[in-house]
């Protein structure tokens, strides 16, 4: 049997970053050649691939890159956090990141094929897969260009957000959008406006919203809860709020108002606050998931879209993307 040096494993783990224990038995396997033990290294990271294949990768971590006009987000995804928290899958992840963001890469594939260390990345996460154990992959790149980026990683790595904005020239934008960046984080908004929602879908959402209203009214009734009885609403995003939708809208509170024997000269006073109201019953889909449309987690008597309007006139949210591990 061939007698395996001290000198010969540690030159083999600083190439491959393989355990001790698992480059000696390759470099056994292959008769002390440093060649032949990496190949053995090689196949044993596929085999274990190969078993953890279907697994989660729901752990990881999220890196930002920001130079110039352009951001990336890049997570690296694995099966637990005790491997996220690993300084060499952290650094992995930054170089990884960094690499995609200089060669342009616009998808995961494109991601997966830059050459590292003289391999593939898709083949150096087989391998990394091998020596850790857990399945370890690329799991989602998104790309935001503009004149002016914000960026922000949360939750010990586990969030990115970037966000392209028009600033409106004042000089503490970056902190103010910094700040929307935060919001996303937290809110986890999926669109910007209302208007990039599809109508088939906002129809099906406003049946089951007011399905789910109309079913918490009837439990609190008949197990007599207590709880004040919610508004049903007809409908559930701005898209639906149409001209004629908001006219006749108001010609029913002032309708209202009359019935109630309100004085006509104070109504002017009282419409738009029942008319904010109204948008505001009617639009909880777009509150859930649409970023312009949801109360600013950093000041929630505003919606963003207004606490941006009050940090500047002409200052606005382009565009942005969130990316998650968890």
């Amino acid at each position: 049997m061939t007698t395996i040096s001290a000198k010969a494993v540690s030159e083999l783990r600083k190439s491959t970053g393989a355990g001790m224990m698992d480059c000696k038995k390759a470099l056994e396997e292959s008769g002390g050649d440093l060649d032949g033990a990496m190949d053995y290294l090689r196949k044993k990271g596929q085999k274990v691939a190969a078993k953890r294949a279907d697994r989660e990768a729901s752990e990881g971590v999220v890196a930002a890159v920001v130079e110039g006009n352009k951001g990336l987000l890049l997570s690296l995804g694995c099966e637990t956090d005790f491997v996220a928290k690993n300084e060499a899958f952290i650094e992995l992840t930054n170089t990884i990141a960094k690499m995609a963001f200089d060669a342009d890469c616009k998808t995961i594939d494109d991601v997966n094929a830059l050459e590292i260390d003289g391999t593939t990345v898709k083949e150096r996460l087989v391998n990394e897969t091998g020596k850790v154990g857990e399945k370890i992959e690329v799991t989602n790149l998104e790309v935001v260009e503009g004149e002016n980026l914000a960026s922000y990683i949360h939750a010990g790595a586990k969030i990115g957000v970037l966000v392209s904005y028009k600033d409106g020239a004042k000089d503490d934008a970056d902190q103010f959008f910094r700040g929307v960046s935060m919001h996303i984080a937290a809110m986890k908004p999926s669109i910007l406006h209302p208007n990039e929602f599809d109508e088939e879908f906002v129809q099906k959402e406003t049946e089951a919203l007011q399905a789910q209203i109309n079913a918490e009214n009837e439990l609190n009734e008949k197990e007599n809860l207590g709880k004040p009885m919610k508004n049903v609403p007809q409908f559930a995003s701005r898209r639906q709020l149409t001209p004629e939708v908001l006219a006749a809208t108001e010609e029913a509170i002032k309708e209202e108002l009359k019935a109630e024997g309100k004085p006509e000269k104070i109504w002017d006073k009282i419409v738009p606050g029942k008319l904010e109201r109204f948008i505001a019953d009617n639009t909880l889909l777009d509150q859930e998931r649409c970023l312009l449309s949801q109360f600013y987690a950093l000041d929630d008597t505003k919606t963003v879209e207004a606490a941006i309007k009050e940090f500047h006139p002409e200052a606005e949210v382009v565009a942005f993307k969130r990316v998650s591990v968890n």
